[in-house]
């Protein structure tokens, strides 16, 4: 039975912080992993120029504490690296790691940050739609990869959690590319699960703390929930996060797939959740995506379902008025759908894959989700 520890952390205060990663530790066995002389790579999520109070990113006092618990177990080399959405340059990490904090963290504590943006190939043998992978140079250089992930909603997988964290070793605007070839919910989900798969991270601990809820990954609002979660499983670690938020397994394709591979158990009771239980921070009432359908289409004839979902399915829209233009939208499509009139975006509906990649990576949140109305009754 896969085990996911839960440990109440109520504050981003450095005292509660350590208590509750050691406790994490401790219940995992993570000390395990750590022999003396590991290089230690920590993957935050940090998907953007986004301060700490948005929680959009991993927090910054969450991974320090976990580059304190590591250096207690295993003193020497602990790495910070991401790819964030966008360009993967050395100006742009430079920019991403002082607004998200990384920075001083990795100051205050003796870590590196990366700015290697070299890449090298990943075999997944065991992947089912995709068998490998371009990803990042620290990876290769590490021997234990801690994946420290952010509790949140995401518009296009409904959740973005320990799995989902993991595609930040992709670089830059390499993310898009893979939207663009799996350019659909299930099978870009099914990728992620085959890069989950060959990245094999020893560790995942997903900040709970203040999570997101709504629209994110970036665009939705703070969700306290005072909580971190730990697994050596990433899966299992996914599949309490979704009740946390209030999902079924079932329900997020990325899961779903994992659970159609055995890599995960199909329900949270069939996890050994120790620390305290599950059921002390289910159901915190998190509000979904707006992308996120209701059952409409159940009631639709099979036969009819293609083109009732073509039309009902929530899209990305541009908030014209608060546009900036940036161009990070047309930077980060992947179906090269948007243009620029006028300093303005404008999205090409004929074009658009509906990933919300331009919502994800807009940084002045000018990109809205539009439901069909009739959903909305």
């Amino acid at each position: 039975m896969e085990k996911v520890a839960l440990v109440p952390c109520g504050a981003y205060e450095e005292k509660q912080l350590d208590a509750a990663v050691e406790r994490i530790f401790d219940l995992c066995g993570f000390g395990e992993v750590l022999r003396p002389g590991v290089k230690v790579l920590i993957k935050p999520n940090l998907i953007g120029k986004r301060v700490p109070d948005t929680a959009a990113t991993t927090h910054p006092g969450v991974v320090a504490a976990v580059v304190r618990a590591v250096n207690k177990y295993s003193p020497g080399k602990v790495v910070i690296a991401d790819s964030p959405g966008g360009m993967y340059t050395k100006e742009t990490l430079r920019q991403v790691y002082k607004a998200t904090g990384m920075a001083k963290a990795a100051e205050s504590e003796g870590a590196e940050l990366n700015f290697d943006t070299g890449f090298s190939s990943l075999s997944v043998p065991e992947g089912v739609c995709c068998k490998s992978f371009n990803v990042i140079s620290p990876y290769f250089e590490a021997d234990v990869v801690i994946n420290v992930a952010k509790l949140k909603t995401h518009a296009m997988t409904g959740m973005s959690a320990a799995v989902k964290n993991l595609f930040g070793f992709v670089p830059g605007l390499q993310k898009p590319e893979l939207h663009f070839r799996f350019p659909n919910e299930r099978e870009f989900c099914e990728m992620i699960v085959d890069l989950a798969v060959g990245i094999k991270p020893a560790i995942s601990i997903i900040d709970g703390v203040v999570g997101m809820e709504g629209n994110g990954p970036t665009s939705g609002k703070p969700k306290h929930c005072g909580v971190l979660l730990g697994s050596a499983s990433p899966f299992a670690a996914d599949v309490a996060a979704a009740k946390i938020i209030g999902f079924e397994p079932g329900d997020i394709s990325i899961l779903k797939n994992a659970i159609n591979r055995g890599l995960c158990p199909a329900s949270a009771d069939e996890i050994e959740c120790v620390g305290e239980p599950l059921e002390r921070f289910a159901g915190r009432g998190f509000k979904k995506p707006d992308s996120r359908d209701v059952d409409f289409l159940k009631l639709v004839p099979r036969f009819l379902r293609g083109f009732a979902g073509a039309v009902v399915t929530p899209r990305p829209y541009i908030i014209r008025k608060s546009c900036i233009g940036c161009e990070k939208c047309r930077e980060s499509c992947p179906a090269e759908a948007i243009s620029m009139e006028e300093r303005k975006a404008r999205i090409d509906y004929k074009k658009c894959i509906k990933c919300y990649c331009c919502h994800e990576m807009c940084p002045v949140r000018s990109v809205g989700i539009r439901r069909f109305k009739l959903l909305d009754l």
